[in-house]
């Protein structure tokens, strides 16, 4: 399908004038970086700007790197960087595990982690990910830079913190101090490119604390605050997991659409947080399934 859609193309030079150009036409601008979104929703019809600025050519929106114990990924970084950076398999496993599931081979290879939450589709796959990391989202304006936690970013579905004049430039994960282990559980129809029709991330610490965050299965990505504080102290056992999975009953609000019925979501969030959690402590002490080569798919 072309693109009929007519717009401006911009290609800045520099940050300067990309934030010039934003400032000017607001809400009447969309970024190009990956463009699995924009593209799509260009030939579609949904998207109709009237300038469309490329930020493929500034290299301060590159860069994936670990400076002390905060990991910055850069708004142009996709999630193909991520699952091939030794750095991200080393420290940040869970989120490479997040990354493996993100659609398919050719739209990781363009998609950007800073593209998937800007889009803040319900089910975007990195957000649950983000979320038990606590991540901070960096954006620049002309009045200067800000930094939203990742708590405080998804609005309502497809709607975020971002002000219509302002560029994400990256995303911050501080690496936990004490030991920890991970595990994105995704529920789809099938092996392959899908949406989710639910997800949940969990990281797992030594000292019986853990965080707890889903997609897909609400308005917008969130963390669980009253499952983890079920959870929190206490060791894994069948009983905790029960209570644990009454508990997140209480914090999602999935909907039926052309993928799942809103009774098999509920069903589904207790068995992914269940198995979730047996596979993020079964990782803490060495043991469990190998990230990203196993999932509830």
């Amino acid at each position: 399908m072309p693109i009929t859609a007519e717009f401006e193309y911009v290609k800045p030079k520099d940050m300067d004038e990309a934030l010039h150009v934003f400032s000017l036409y607001r809400e009447k601008a969309r970024a190009l970086a990956g463009g699995t979104d924009l593209v799509v929703h260009l030939k579609e019809g949904l998207a109709k700007p009237e300038v469309v600025v490329d930020l493929k050519g500034l290299p301060e929106l590159g860069g994936l790197a670990l400076n002390g114990d905060v990991l910055r990924i850069g708004a142009l970084v996709t999630f193909s960087d991520l699952i091939e950076s030794p750095l991200v398999k080393a420290k940040f496993p869970l989120l490479l595990e997040s990354a493996l599931t993100v659609a398919s081979t050719g739209v990781r290879n363009r998609a950007t982690v800073a593209g998937n939450i800007c889009s803040a589709v319900p089910s975007a796959d990195s957000a649950p990910a983000l979320a038990v990391y606590e991540a901070v989202v960096l954006v620049r304006g002309l009045k200067g830079e800000r930094r939203v936690p990742v708590a405080a970013w998804f609005t309502g579905p497809k709607k975020t913190a971002l002000a219509p004049d302002e560029i994400v430039t990256a995303v911050e994960l501080k690496l936990p101090a004490k030991k920890h282990a991970g595990c994105y559980m995704k529920l789809s129809r099938y092996e392959g490119e899908d949406l989710a029709q639910g997800g949940i991330a969990v990281l797992a610490f030594a000292d019986n604390t853990y965080r707890v965050a889903f997609c897909a299965l609400g308005p917008k990505p969130a963390r669980c605050p009253k499952t983890e504080l079920v959870l929190n102290g206490n060791k894994l056992s069948e009983k905790l997991l029960e209570k644990a999975a009454d508990a997140i009953l209480q914090e999602v609000s999935p909907i039926s659409d052309i993928r799942s019925s809103k009774e098999y979501r509920l069903h589904m969030t207790r068995v992914m947080l269940g198995r979730a959690l047996q596979a993020a402590v079964a990782r803490l002490f060495g043991k469990g399934p190998k990230y990203g080569t196993e999932n509830i798919a």
